[in-house]
């Protein structure tokens, strides 16, 4: 596996079109337009799938999630170039609003939640767009505890003063309230214990199982990304330098070394200049 050029990224689900839920197409997404942060991204979330978007700090990862929502205006960021589609239909420019009702939500990083509202509160704004009646929502208030059974015991405490990890369930149990089809997941694993990761993602998994539901995961973590997507991109200063199946992805030499902090079958420091060379040859 090579990585990526500079023609768009197509993952192997992306051979039909009929295929995939949302395709990203060389987008640019500038700030304050002068502050180039994307770099002609491309990308494509088949329906039903888990694909997941790696990268550090700052490579781009919460940009493209946002110019997928619609989110970027609020920070004076735009989509200048490319185009993004949801089921063939171009939906940059539909409000985040519109884009919840077509069934693509985010659950931001950090959570989110309205601490001075309880759990249960807090769920029932997951379902503003809604036009059904009361039963029915009733009914996806008792599927969501279904999957996340520490919320039902928690329903009345405020969110403000529930755990960090009772928060992030909120925050996903929220999102699902809308009957999404697409989840963009925001560094759901930042500040949580390893326990806890591994809870979130095993429900994300049944979610993705269980209801069908596509998923963009954005994380650092990516030894846990990579056991739960089967697709993934990398990320590297705005744009994708690699990409290919997750089973191709933890075995290769330059993800390991850089990512998972393992090479050659030992960990290395980010101090080894043999490893900073070879970065920038990756990178080039």
């Amino acid at each position: 596996m090579q990585p990526a050029a500079a023609a768009p990224n197509q993952s192997p689900a992306s051979a039909s079109a009929g295929a995939n839920f949302l395709t990203v197409n060389n987008i640019e997404v500038v700030y304050s337009r002068v502050i180039l942060v994307l770099k002609g991204v491309s990308l494509t979330i088949p329906k039903g799938g888990i694909i997941a978007l790696l990268g550090a700090n700052g490579a781009g990862k919460t940009t493209t999630l946002k110019a997928i929502s619609n989110l970027l205006h609020g920070e004076r960021g735009e989509v200048t170039k490319g185009s993004i589609t949801m089921d063939g239909v171009e939906v940059h420019r539909l409000t985040p609003n519109e884009l919840v009702t077509r069934g693509c939500i985010q659950v931001m990083e950090g959570r989110r939640c309205f601490g001075h509202l309880t759990i249960e509160e807090n769920l029932m704004t997951g379902a503003f767009t809604r036009r059904e009646g009361k039963a029915e929502i009733a009914r996806d208030l008792e599927r969501v505890y279904a999957y996340f059974p520490r919320l039902k015991q928690r329903r009345g405490s405020m969110a403000g003063y529930t755990s960090g990890g009772e928060q992030q369930m909120c925050a996903i149990g929220r999102a699902l309230m809308s009957r999404p089809r697409m989840i963009l997941l925001d560094e759901p694993s930042m500040g949580l214990a390893p326990q806890i990761v591994e809870e979130i993602f095993g429900i994300v998994k049944d979610l993705n199982e269980k209801e069908g539901v596509s998923v963009l995961l954005a994380e650092q973590n990516t030894h846990m990304a990579l056991r739960f997507a089967q697709y993934g991109y990398i990320l590297e200063n705005g744009r994708v330098v690699m990409d290919g199946e997750a089973q191709e992805l933890r075995e290769n030499e330059d993800v390991k070394e850089f990512y998972l902090g393992i090479s050659e079958g030992r960990r290395k420091s980010f101090r080894d200049g043999k490893h900073y060379r070879r970065r920038k040859r990756w990178l080039a």
